[in-house]
């Protein structure tokens, strides 16, 4: 009788498969544990064709490794776990069953447990980080970019401090996170791609290799080359806890860069902003007493997972430490690091479907403006006053602004006023008067900036679907 998903006990494993069952497909094909067992019987039948290259054993030996190892069921290993009380020995006697007696010697053979383990968990992260973490985030990008691109024009406040400052555009903002998470991905093509394995023995020296080849280096090399994926520059039993570390804090630290997102896009759908929103459904509900809301649920389930996941890197790098040529200190924890990229993934996906379709809403992002577009001439006015000769042309905006919020008066209004300013007004240019007639012109380099930063990554990320 299959397991129902609702008696799971993680929420990855009922509520967030139940969200997206084809991506936890697709991810079980790398962090199930189905997929690991299947990984390190990888390792072994690489280790076999490794040996048969060197003559150490017949390529026929090797040829029924490979073959059992393509046969072996996860089920079968835990059967043989019950007894062994060490999965890789179970792993290594499912292996010896099913070949033959003059196979049987090379199972596993100079290898310690950790050497499979580790490439097997290596391997693992560098293919889901290849096939599904670069090209989930590199499609999230293109979205960015779309929506970057379409409002580069698209005037917005600025906000700094929660306050309106001098404005920008929708897409110079949407273009801080095509910057952001693209320098995200290029970190984790770097680290996922320098993901280490290691065939180097029980306390890393080569011990067992070093009595039947004069080069175990070349040797672990070799085999390693079998996966496309090379040995630690020097290992104890285990890897250099380093390369994971890395690879996770890139993972992570992008995780950030959609926290905050998420974050920004969520304020923007607060009642007395409402610049933007997400697509409601027909049948949506927002709240079980207020039939009315809609509220940014998405966006707040993003920044909450990574509330969740974020604080799980303190583990990588307590696993940093492991005890003179390695102790089990990390065996429990190293097993819950998949549920770091599950995670991100799941929000990436996430903020695929629903930035795919957020509504931005131009009228509002006007009105918005409106509210305080004549006080932000105010840097304008006092850079083009000290420009023109002005010697304390902050402070005479400054109080400007006061007497604007004391009166009601905007300050262009006060302007024609002002007796000691009339001489360095006098020198304004045309231009110059311009933008504090039109102050929703007053956004720089926004457009422009918005247009290149867009144009690097597209180049960057290459061609596909932004959906």
């Amino acid at each position: 009788m299959e397991r129902s998903i609702f008696a799971s006990l993680s929420p990855l494993d009922h509520r967030y498969y139940a969200t997206f069952p084809e991506l936890f497909a697709e991810l079980a094909k790398y962090f199930s544990e189905d997929a690991m067992i299947r990984y390190e019987l990888r390792v072994e039948a690489a280790l076999t064709r490794g040996l048969s290259k060197r003559g150490i054993c017949p390529v026929t030996a090797a040829e029924e490794v490979s073959r059992a190892c393509a046969e072996i069921t996860p089920e079968e290993v835990y059967a043989e776990e019950e007894k062994t009380k060490h999965n890789i020995r179970a792993l290594v006697n499912c292996i010896q069953r099913r070949v033959s007696a003059a196979a049987k010697p090379f199972v596993h053979f100079t290898a310690t447990s950790v050497d499979i383990m580790d490439t097997a968990n290596a391997l693992r992260f560098m293919e889901a980080n290849r096939d599904l973490v670069l090209p989930m985030t590199a499609c999230l990008l293109r979205i960015l970019i779309k929506l970057a691109k379409e409002n580069k024009d698209t005037v917005q406040v600025g906000r700094t401090h929660g306050q309106h400052a001098v404005p920008i555009t929708f897409g110079f903002a949407m273009a801080q996170y095509v910057s952001r998470l693209g320098g995200r991905w290029e970190a984790m093509a770097k680290t996922g791609a320098n993901l280490r394995g290691k065939l180097a023995g029980a306390v890393g020296a080569y011990n067992a290799a070093s009595l039947f080849v004069d080069d175990p280096v070349a040797f672990e090399e070799e085999v390693l080359a079998e996966l496309d994926i090379k040995p630690s520059p020097i290992s104890t039993q285990i890897v250099q806890a380093e390369f994971l570390a890395d690879y996770i804090h890139s993972v992570i630290s992008a995780f950030g860069v959609l926290a905050n997102l998420a974050d920004d896009l969520r304020h923007l759908q607060r009642s007395e902003i409402a610049e933007v929103s997400e697509a409601f459904g027909e049948h949506q509900v927002g709240s079980s007493t207020m039939p009315h809301k809609r509220n940014p649920w998405n966006f707040e389930n993003v920044k909450s997972m990574w509330k969740e996941f974020m604080p799980r890197m303190t583990t990588l790098y307590l696993d940093q430490i492991s005890e003179h040529q390695r102790d089990l200190t990390n065996s429990a924890s190293g097993r819950f690091v998949p549920e770091i990229v599950i995670g991100y993934l799941a929000s990436v996906q996430r903020l695929i479907n629903v930035l795919s379709r957020l509504r931005v809403d131009q009228e509002q992002l006007r009105r918005n403006l409106e509210i305080s577009k004549e006080m932000v001439i105010a840097e304008p006015l006092y850079l083009l006053l000290a420009n023109a000769g002005h010697p304390n042309a902050h402070e005479a905006v400054r109080r400007l602004t006061l007497l604007s919020q004391e009166t009601g008066r905007t300050l262009r209004e006060l302007l024609p006023e002002q007796q000691e300013l009339q001489p360095y007004l006098e020198r304004f240019t045309p231009e110059q008067r311009r933008v504090l007639e039109q102050p929703e012109t007053y956004t720089g380099l926004a457009a422009r900036k918005t247009v290149a930063i867009c144009a690097e990554w597209e180049a960057k990320i290459g061609p596909g679907e932004a959906s």
